[in-house]
């Protein structure tokens, strides 16, 4: 099959389309031709970093994660899923785990569901990792109907995902977001933007909150706005990170009460723990989308395999709005 491979890690490591060996179908995995896949922060770093993170493949390696495509082989032991079935997952691009810049992936069935019949091949391959991740830590931070939520980066890629997720809950959702355009997407969410370069954290908080804080703060943004993160929440609240590789003083955090959720959604592809936590979520989010409840915002710039080195400078450029996706 064809796949595009790096053969050494860090910034300048190049992409290459070469021809590989099929992968191998063995208990408990289905085969799959991939037709769409997306690219996520963690595969730039893994590209960029290498070695310095522990998960990464060794060279040569396959990288991608998200993936959206049709079985055409399903191994033994295998139950849930029959060939022809068109399914979407986060399944590869870790460790011995085979990525999804492929043509085809052997993928462990306890990691993916049923795609959503009502979107595209390219908007579910947009949401595997972002929308396990949005949904782990809402979920994590027991989000209610009727409570006030705030999500920092109200447009990235696990960002518009928690906001959707939050409305569907029954939550009063706020995002923020730092231009016109991106105001414009929340509020076709049914949420309230708020520009965070123009209000600081005491403005909003006391504008939509009365002062008292959020219920639930989900923070995608990560390092330093964490303490923002902090101060915009209620007393006893809850805050889900998905960016907490830093030093931060928790004062804060102690003297509100805060319960604070980190959401590393790779563990189970890195441990092969509970994988098959990772199958329901999916299946959730597939009945949330048939709901209606939940699409993807897709950059507007799309890109072939042949030019997936393209796909990963467009969001390392930070330019993209939603999931950049490569097809197949």
């Amino acid at each position: 099959m064809k796949a595009m491979t790096i053969s050494n890690y860090g910034e300048n490591a190049t992409f290459e389309y070469t021809e590989v060996e099929s992968p191998t179908l063995k208990n408990g995995q289905v085969v799959i031709k991939i037709s769409a896949s997306s690219i996520n922060t963690v595969d730039t770093m893994i590209r960029s970093m290498g070695k310095d993170l522990p998960f990464s493949p060794a060279t040569p390696a396959i990288l991608g994660m998200d993936f959206a495509g049709t079985i055409e082989k399903v191994g033994e032991g295998v139950t849930k899923f029959s060939i022809g079935d068109e399914v979407y997952g986060c399944a590869g691009g870790l460790g011995d785990l085979q990525g999804t810049l492929a043509d085809y992936i052997a993928a462990d069935s306890k990691l993916i569901a049923l795609k959503p019949k009502n979107l595209s091949m390219k908007e579910a391959a947009a949401l595997p990792l972002v929308g396990i991740t949005a949904y782990e830590g809402l979920i994590r931070a027991n989000v209610k109907s009727g409570q006030k939520v705030l999500v920092h980066g109200g447009t990235g890629g696990v960002g518009h995902v928690a906001v959707q997720l939050a409305k569907h809950f029954g939550a009063d959702v706020y995002a923020t977001i730092s231009n016109n355009k991106q105001a414009d997407i929340v509020k076709s969410y049914g949420a309230k933007s708020i520009n965070y370069k123009l209000e600081s954290v005491e403005d909003y908080v006391k504008k939509h909150t009365n002062g008292a804080g959020f219920d639930v703060v989900y923070d995608s943004v990560g390092g330093d706005n964490l303490l923002k993160s902090f101060e915009a929440t209620a007393l006893n609240g809850q805050v889900a990170t998905t960016v907490s590789l830093n030093t931060l003083d928790l004062s804060t955090m102690h003297f509100k009460g805060l319960s604070l959720h980190v959401v590393f959604m790779l563990i189970p592809m890195i441990h092969n723990y509970k994988r098959e936590q990772h199958g329901d979520i999916l299946s959730n989010i597939t009945k949330i989308a048939e709901a209606g409840d939940l699409k993807p915002l897709l950059d507007e710039q799309q890109f072939s395999l042949k030019h997936v080195g393209e796909a990963y400078a467009r969001l390392e450029s930070g330019n993209a709005i939603g999931k950049v996706i490569v097809e197949n």
